[in-house]
């Protein structure tokens, strides 16, 4: 799916598909971490493997105060006890599909908010 730049953020999504997600300047594999000034390609297949010990190095190379995590074509929530451990470090999440993950990033992005994105 293509998505139209909405703002000069080099971090904005361009597009994505099954395997592969593209920023204005790079193309990243799928799973994958991107915040307002970072990126990076990341080891982790399973929503149940998301812990405050994995995200937390990722979330504070920007000060990410809300993370959309992206499930593939339908939403997989986290279990209670690993929203309860990301609440306990700060972090607000929303789990959903990866088009409107990807749709929800750029628009909080370009409102300059403090928002990361992890497609899996």
């Amino acid at each position: 799916m293509e998505f139209t730049q909405q703002n000069a953020n080099t971090n904005s999504i361009i597009s994505f598909d099954e395997s592969s997600l593209s920023l204005s300047h790079v193309k990243l594999s799928k799973p994958c971490f991107i915040s307002s000034t970072s990126f990076k390609e990341i080891s982790i297949s399973d929503i149940k493997d998301i812990s405050s010990e994995f995200l937390f190095p990722l979330t504070t190379m920007d000060s990410v105060d809300l993370l959309i995590i992206g499930t593939g074509h339908s939403t997989i929530f986290l279990s209670h006890k690993q929203l309860i451990e990301l609440s306990n470090i700060g972090l607000g999440v929303e789990c959903m599909n990866n088009t409107s993950a990807c749709s929800s990033f750029n628009l909080l992005l370009g409102d300059l908010r403090k928002v990361g994105l992890l497609l899996i």
